[in-house]
């Protein structure tokens, strides 16, 4: 005599692949998240796109680029140090996921709240004029 599966082993069996599957979307920490495939060169924003205290996130680029003082241009990857989620907002001075609630400092991109506990990798930018451009 065999035994067909029930129904909620066939459930349990099926959300289980899907949970292990899901979390692997955002990615492992040892992966290099911070890289980017746009050239050196490419012009990010104009200075005046981009607030005092505040930032802007480049989501095909995956750069996060803020002015934490009146002219001082900081970049950073826009991809979270915790599980590699991809930040979506830079408020109160903070750069935040919206994954686990961490944040990182505008200013130099170390954690400000955890679950991360590194900081956002730092990207070379060059200010050119008015032009904020990938290094």
């Amino acid at each position: 005599m065999t035994h067909s599966p029930t129904r909620r082993t066939i459930l349990l069996t099926t959300g289980a692949a899907a949970l292990t599957v899901g979390c692997g979307e955002y990615g492992n920490e040892n992966s290099d998240s911070g890289s980017s495939s746009v050239e050196a060169g490419t012009e990010l924003a104009k200075t005046g796109e981009i607030p005092v205290g505040g930032g802007k996130i480049f989501k095909d680029e995956k750069v996060v680029v803020t002015q934490p003082k009146e002219g001082e241009f900081k970049a950073f990857s826009d991809i979270c140090t915790h599980q590699g989620c991809q930040v979506t907002s830079v408020s109160g001075g903070t750069i935040n996921c919206p994954c686990h609630g961490s944040k990182f400092n505008i200013s130099d991109g170390s954690v400000a709240n955890p679950p991360a506990n590194k900081p956002l990798p730092e990207k070379q930018i060059k200010v050119s004029g008015d032009s904020i451009q990938l290094a």
